[in-house]
């Protein structure tokens, strides 16, 4: 089991650049189409599908990711488009 400081040095490399970052290769493929969905949804097509079940995941896996990614995505526009501004407790990401 990785040591909390292994553990936070993981997330901050797949937040600083997912494709660099050492992930598995099924959570590569999903990071992938989940930058994908969220950037350019109007591209997405049956081979991003594919590409997740080659990697083990099966439809209801797919299903709640893109659940999930939906909703971020959702919520991330609400917020953006009220102007709603972060937290002031809660510290910047990556700055302690």
């Amino acid at each position: 089991m990785p040591d909390s400081e292994s553990a936070d040095a993981f997330v901050h490399a797949v937040v600083r650049n997912w494709r660099a970052a050492p992930l598995a290769p099924g959570d590569r493929a999903l990071c992938k189409f989940a930058a994908k969905l969220t950037r350019q949804p109007d591209k997405m097509d049956p081979g991003d599908l594919d590409d997740l079940r080659v990697h083990g995941f099966d439809d209801r896996a797919i299903h709640d990711a893109v659940q999930v990614i939906g909703y971020f995505n959702y919520i991330t526009r609400i917020a953006d488009g009220l102007g709603v501004e972060a937290e002031d407790f809660i510290e910047p990401w990556g700055q302690r």
